[in-house]
C-alpha cells in the first residue's frame, strides 16, 4: 500500500491492521523438544476455541522457544498485507488460517486423539516448519518488514511477544508440519509443499 494513501486512512480515522504469517524452517533431531510445545500449544488453542488471551500466551512460549533454538533454523518466509477495514482483516486471516491448515502434514484442529499423547519426533535429518499466522492492530516495522534473515526473524519474534503483552494482537493461530506421529517431512516434500522458504 503506498504511502499516502497509508497517510489518507490514518488522517481519516481508520483503524491500521496487519495480517502477517511468518514461516521458519528447523532441521534436526535436537529440534524434537520443541515439537512437544508446539503440540501443547495447538491443542491449547483448539480446546480453547481461539481465547486470545490462552492464544497469546501459547504464542510467547512458541516465540521464546523459536529463539532458542535458532541454531536449527535452515530457512524462512513471511507474507502480509496491511489492511483498513476488519472485516477484510478477518477474511484475510482466514484464508491464511486455511492455507495453513492444509499444508502438507500440518496440524490442525482435527488431530486424532489417538496419538495425541504419544511424543512426536524428528529424525536427524527430519524437516519442522512451523507457520505463525496474526492479526494485529497498528504498526509493527520488525514484523512486517522481508524477515527472510536470522536477524529480521529474531526481531519479528520479538516483536510477536511484545504485541501480546501489549494486548495489540486480535488474531492467533500457530501449525507446523509435521504433526502425526510416524510422519515425516523430507527435503523434496519441503521445496513442493513449503516453496516460498528461503535459506538463510
Amino acid at each position: 500500500m503506498s504511502s499516502w494513501q497509508d497517510s489518507f486512512n490514518k488522517f481519516t480515522g481508520k483503524t491500521r491492521f496487519v495480517v502477517s504469517r511468518l514461516f521458519v524452517h528447523l532441521a534436526g533431531s535436537e529440534v524434537t523438544p520443541f515439537l512437544g510445545v508446539l503440540n501443547r500449544a495447538v491443542r491449547e488453542i483448539v480446546a480453547s476455541e481461539g481465547n486470545l488471551e490462552v492464544a497469546g500466551e501459547r504464542l510467547v512460549e512458541v516465540c521464546q522457544s523459536l529463539l532458542q533454538y535458532d541454531t536449527y533454523w535452515q530457512s524462512a518466509a513471511n507474507e502480509g498485507d496491511v489492511i483498513w477495514d476488519e472485516g477484510e482483516a478477518g477474511d484475510f486471516f482466514d484464508e491464511l488460517f486455511t492455507d495453513s491448515a492444509s499444508r502438507y502434514l500440518s496440524s490442525g484442529d482435527n488431530e486424532d486423539d489417538e496419538v495425541d499423547d504419544q511424543p512426536l519426533t524428528l529424525s536427524p535429518t527430519g524437516n519442522l516448519v512451523v507457520m505463525i499466522t496474526v492479526a494485529f492492530e497498528g504498526e509493527v516495522p520488525d514484523i512486517e518488514a522481508d524477515l527472510a534473515s536470522m536477524d529480521a526473524m529474531t526481531l519479528a519474534l520479538k516483536a510477536l511477544i511484545n504485541l501480546h503483552y501489549q494486548e495489540k494482537l486480535r488474531g492467533i493461530q500457530i501449525h507446523f508440519s509435521p504433526a502425526r506421529l510416524g510422519d515425516e517431512l523430507d527435503n523434496e516434500q519441503l521445496l513442493l509443499n513449503f516453496s516460498e522458504l528461503i535459506p538463510l
